[in-house]
């Protein structure tokens, strides 16, 4: 019990570190001497000069949800993709609380990654349609992908964006199929731990009445329902075992940890993050300084 005390201890202060790193982060980089506040440094960067395709991930998360958006940024800020251009942006409703609309604001001026929707925070009331239907009409150029991803996964962008690289750039569904066993793209829908959509289904999701009239229920459920009425998505890819569950939480969508990671879902505690964040070796390119000791 005291070990488990004491574990408990340690990542609550880590998580009041990590808050406290980003105010202090933020505030350094808003400072006069530092870049303009109108130019925000990218969430994400691409040393490929001319990529081959384009990718916006949308997180969904919730207002409150301060810390993890502020990890977030640092798992996907640190992170690149050889192939692509890739925007990583946070996706709520609509502000109900006055902190929201100052906090979150101070988010939109710092980091411009936040999209809010014209809907009410829920689970399974319409937010992944809002979403989908919202970008065509909202977003200022067009992307090849859209992603929807939840808050507790984990992405490698890198590896992401080359499983990607080689698939047709219209009418694909691409994801973790369910159920669990299942290898056949075709049955069912993509879990919603992250799956991509090509531009022209989302342009499809905006105008059809198909899914607008079936907003109620599982929703990434729904999102296949959508597609097998309309007779859309016949390009699938079901990305096995690179994309799972985090180890022992959910059955045979779980396995351990592998190289070929594409997405780790189910991360609820910051041990599990840990975990995961050290078997990729993510802080491998720190550079040596005199000015600290890792």
């Amino acid at each position: 019990m005291l070990r488990i005390s004491l574990l408990q201890l340690i990542l609550s202060t880590l998580a009041i570190a990590l808050l406290i790193f980003f105010i202090t982060f933020s505030i350094h980089y808003n400072s006069p001497s530092s870049t303009p506040s109108n130019k925000t440094m990218p969430l994400q960067e691409t040393s490929h000069p001319h990529p081959d395709f384009s990718l916006l991930i949308g997180v969904l998360t919730r207002p409150d949800r301060y810390d993890i958006r502020h990890f977030l940024r640092l798992v996907y800020g640190t992170q690149s993709s050889p192939v692509a251009r890739i925007d990583v942006k946070f996706v709520l409703c609509k502000l109900t609380k006055p902190e929201q609309r100052v906090l979150v604001a101070l988010e939109i001026i710092r980091f411009d990654d936040i999209i809010i929707l014209n809907c009410s925070e829920n689970m399974n009331n319409g937010k992944t349609y809002t979403y989908f239907s919202s970008l065509p009409r909202i977003l200022s150029a067009r992307y090849d992908y859209i992603m929807k991803a939840d808050d507790d996964v984990f992405l490698r962008l890198k590896p992401l964006a080359l499983s990607l690289q080689t698939l047709p750039r219209k009418d694909l569904y691409y994801g973790f199929v369910i159920p669990c066993p299942s290898m056949n793209p075709f049955v069912h829908y993509m879990s919603g731990m992250g799956f991509v959509l090509s531009w022209d289904l989302v342009e499809w999701i905006s105008t059809s009445p198909i899914p607008a009239n079936n907003t109620f229920g599982p929703e990434d459920k729904l999102v296949g329902e959508w597609l097998h009425r309309g007779n859309k998505a016949k390009n699938r890819f079901s990305n096995k075992p690179a994309m799972y569950d985090y180890p022992g939480t959910n059955g045979r969508c779980s396995h351990d940890l592998i190289p070929d990671t594409v997405a780790v879902h189910r991360l609820k505690r910051w041990d599990q993050w840990l975990h995961v964040l050290s078997f990729f070796n993510v802080t491998k390119d720190i550079k040596p300084s005199k000015l600290y000791n890792v």
